[in-house]
């Protein structure tokens, strides 16, 4: 009976150590990404790294994105920012490693160092800090590029001193 009583004793606390994983407990599996532009009201759009758009709205805005994207596999994304007269930003979205990771190997948590953490997200961490963004100005021209045909009677004198004579 007392045999019995150690191996219960010795599995309740084997089994949490085994299945614990530190990244998950300590870290998050998505975290939120502030998003501020001036002029507000911008056009934000997020793609993930296949391109698919995960997120669009306006400027300000704060969008909880995954941080895995698959098993073992970060997160990456592209935040693009755009208004009617100024350039386009495009600011990448990166993940880093979380040092609470390695905590599996202290621990003990083998389960939590190759299946719990790599197949919640919970090994990367947010690596970009809040993203605020002054648009400038669009230096690109409105006009539509056109072809005239003109009598050379028409043409000012020192516009005729350029001319090049085609044979």
């Amino acid at each position: 009976m007392r045999r019995a009583f150690i191996k219960v004793t010795m599995l309740a606390i084997a089994l949490p150590t085994l299945f614990s994983s530190c990244a998950t407990i300590f870290g998050h599996s998505s975290y939120p990404v502030s998003i501020n532009s001036n002029p507000t009201g911008a056009n934000v759009s997020i793609t993930d790294k296949k391109g698919k758009e995960v997120y669009k709205g306006a400027s300000p805005a704060t969008v909880t994105l995954k941080s895995g994207a698959g098993f073992f596999g970060k997160a990456e994304y592209q935040v693009k920012i755009s208004s009617t007269g100024y350039a386009e930003q495009i600011i990448p979205v990166n993940y880093k490693l979380n040092g609470w990771y390695f905590g599996n190997l202290l621990i003990g948590g083998v389960l939590g160092m190759l299946i719990v953490d790599p197949a919640t997200g919970a090994m990367w961490k947010l690596d970009t800090p809040p993203i605020n963004v002054t648009l400038s100005k669009s230096t690109a021209s409105t006009e539509i590029p056109t072809l005239k045909i003109v009598d050379i009677a028409n043409i000012p004198q020192n516009m005729k001193d350029k001319l090049v004579r085609v044979k």
